[in-house]
């Protein structure tokens, strides 16, 4: 049976996210008001009764001097990826896409491939026998998520060079995630590690106080975002960008963006962004101080954010993504380290694909984006 496809308008794209349980935040169509500098367009399958049975968010990044685009569909898109006639999905978005001007398409399709629970993590750090997480055997795997990489693959499709840091990628390809359905709060905290646990019980102890904010409390968070981003050595976003994020995804959903604020004496210490689409949560941005760090507001602020997931019905925390490192020497270990301590699991997706609608140009585009 063949599927049609076409530009919808946001509302149906809207009311299609939300007769799922779950999208990712990246396919909502706000999420294309986040990203100003790209021309974005909501497309949709209809199967043969006209039913809306798939939807994306394409984000167009246009080449320097040339009417030719990247088109990016981050996390998405939002179909059936274990329908064995995927085709019958990718051709007609391949051919809209090419009409459209593009001549290169990225997607990440949002498909787990395998999860390893944190105490198979921590034995393998004790003994420090796996460099990698894919060293190690996993306690699930999804063996449909193996015969959509083969179709793509003989449809033509390239995997993202990832090198298995996981952060090759533009979105990331390891990413760990707290199960909160059929889990209780008590069940969720004895989860978590010794460390953890104290952590939050010292937060506690010392008066550390975390509040929700509203956009007014923005620049608080940015401020302790820009000494984040000093101390680990990476570029911040401008405050401008949160504004932004805030006004674009509240006004589609109250709910689908929230700011908290760990306190203590009156002072912010701790600030994070949480994202919520369906059932899934993020915690999407964090920041904090250098000092006080004793009165652990890091974790105190966490624990009020999974309490509040798990309030709004949410069936998974995500706190995004880790490197898939296992070795303690290495820059990105402290990542995994420290989410592991949740007592979740890390998860691997398939990574990002990309087609080359004109090979040429893709090539240049890839030579461009290595030399930066």
């Amino acid at each position: 049976m063949s599927l049609r496809l076409r530009t919808i308008t946001r509302e149906e794209h809207l009311a299609f996210i939300r007769s799922r349980a779950s999208a990712s935040h990246m396919q909502v169509p706000s999420w294309g008001d986040v990203k100003a500098e790209w021309r974005t367009e909501s497309i949709g399958w209809f199967d043969q009764n006209n039913q809306l049975v798939g939807a994306g968010l394409v984000l167009y990044r246009q080449l320097p001097k040339v009417k030719r685009y990247l088109a990016y569909l981050p996390e998405g898109p939002v179909i059936d990826w274990f329908d064995r006639d995927l085709d019958r999905w990718l051709q007609p978005m391949l051919a809209h896409l090419k009409s459209q001007g593009a001549f290169s398409v990225k997607m990440g399709p949002p498909v787990v491939i395998r999860r390893w629970n944190a105490p198979t993590i921590k034995e393998a750090i004790a003994a420090k026998e796996a460099k990698r997480l894919r060293d190690i055997e996993a306690d699930w795997y999804e063996p449909r998520a193996f015969e959509v990489a083969d179709r793509l693959r003989k449809a033509g499709w390239l995997q993202g060079e990832d090198g298995g840091a996981g952060f090759g990628d533009v979105q990331p390809r390891y990413v760990f995630q707290v199960p909160l359905a059929n889990r209780s709060l008590d069940d969720i905290q004895k989860g978590f590690n010794q460390l953890w646990r104290r952590n939050i019980k010292k937060a506690e102890k010392s008066g550390v106080e975390v509040v929700q904010g509203g956009y007014d409390e923005l620049p608080i968070f940015h401020q302790l975002y820009l000494v984040t981003a000093e101390r680990d050595r990476f570029t911040p976003r401008p405050l401008s960008y949160f504004q932004r994020m805030w006004q674009a995804l509240t006004a589609e959903d109250p709910n689908r963006m929230r700011l908290y604020i760990a306190y203590h004496e009156g002072e912010p210490l701790a600030a994070t962004t949480m994202l919520v689409v369906g059932e899934h949560v993020w915690y999407s941005y964090g920041a904090s101080a250098n000092h006080k760090r004793e009165v652990k507001p890091s974790n105190a602020v966490q624990w009020r954010m999974m309490r509040d997931a798990y309030a709004l019905g949410g069936g998974v925390y995500d706190l995004r993504g880790i490197s898939d490192t296992l070795d303690e020497n290495d820059h990105l270990f402290g990542l995994i380290q420290f989410k592991v301590g949740t007592g979740g699991q890390a998860a691997e997706y398939l990574g990002e694909w990309d087609f080359p609608l004109n090979k040429l140009l893709h090539k240049a585009l890839d030579l461009y984006m290595s030399r930066r």
